[in-house]
């Protein structure tokens, strides 16, 4: 059986990359599974999705805790440890990265036991292809596997967007067509791996959640179109902050890569944040090139979020003293 893991945030298409892999596999003849796999269920937060494919019925169910395959869309997920991209990975595991980075220099600060390739990536000032890194993805998993036809992933690629227009679909499996071409020379690297064993099972640590009411847990906004008004700022833990010395004013990158939009251009030119609604998922400091966002712990920057301006509260003016009594 082949079982494998595509890691990335959410709004990078990771769910539909593996809806498309597993259709894939299911047009060259495999039974499949294919699921998402959420944390935060917002844009920019660690996402996962998997794919199970075999020529017998399935009997495995939940998370894939031993892939043949782990694809990470994004290489900022390395640093970050709730996003467990690298659990599980042994030996005989295949990891493939969208990076810039080379695979040597990869393998070398990772110190994984299996292979390391590297699914290049545009640069961050030429954000458009990143709108397409799913297909990609799920055309580079198809391609290492080498069992899945060519003509398969274009069809399933079709398939999954087929609710979109044509030029979005051609756009799509374009991408994945390229990136499954491009790992023609490691077609067939990813096998399948062993059956998993009952003496392998290790009983998950559930959590005991007593049930709610009806009054707490149904909705308490049912008009569309509100988001505004949610203060979702209140989520960051940190946030990113510009040092306009250094900003060159290609504030094209960061306001485009953000998921959430919430970065805007002022006159001058320079990027502006909505606190109000920035979640802090730090995906415009990874790709700033002069480097001039840097991190800023929330407790440490003294504003609170719901009220007015952009950046930390200034100071309470100090009491004007009492007036002489005439």
């Amino acid at each position: 059986m082949f079982r494998i893991r595509l890691h990335g945030r959410g709004g990078q298409g990771i769910k539909t990359a593996g809806r498309m892999l597993g259709t894939a596999f299911f047009r060259a003849g495999f039974e499949v599974q294919d699921a998402p796999r959420y944390g935060a269920e917002r844009r920019g937060a660690p996402i996962f999705a998997y794919v199970r494919a075999d020529r017998r019925p399935i009997q495995e169910r939940g998370v894939i805790r031993r892939p043949d395959l782990v694809i990470v869309a994004d290489d900022t997920l390395m640093t970050v440890s709730g996003a467990e991209v690298l659990a599980g990975v042994a030996a005989h595991t295949v990891l493939l990265l969208a990076s810039q980075v080379p695979p040597d220099l990869w393998r070398e600060r990772l110190r994984t036991p299996g292979p390391v390739l590297t699914l290049p990536t545009a640069p961050a000032a030429d954000p458009l292809p990143h709108r397409f890194l799913g297909a990609a993805c799920a055309g580079a998993a198809a391609g290492l596997v080498g069992l899945i036809p060519r003509e398969a992933l274009a069809r399933a690629v079709e398939e999954e967007l087929a609710a979109f227009s044509a030029a979005v679909v051609g756009q799509n499996r374009e991408q994945a067509l390229q990136a499954f071409d491009g790992m023609s020379r490691h077609s067939g690297c990813v096998t399948e791996g062993p059956e998993a064993g009952a003496e392998a099972y290790a009983q998950p640590n559930w959590l005991d959640l007593p049930p709610e009411s009806v009054e707490f847990s149904a909705p308490a906004i049912f008009t569309p179109a509100t988001s505004r008004l949610v203060p979702t700022g209140l989520w960051r833990t940190v946030r990113p902050v510009l040092d306009r010395a250094r900003c060159k004013r290609c504030a094209w990158i960061c306001s485009t890569l953000c998921p959430d939009g919430v970065i805007s251009v002022d006159q001058e030119g320079y990027p502006v944040i909505d606190y109000e609604h920035c979640k802090g998922c730090l995906i415009c400091l990874a790709n700033c090139p002069s480097h001039a966002l840097h991190a800023v712990p929330e407790e440490e920057t003294g504003e609170k979020v719901g009220g007015r301006g952009q950046g930390p509260t200034a100071p309470s003016p100090s009491p004007k003293p009492p007036s002489p009594t005439p």
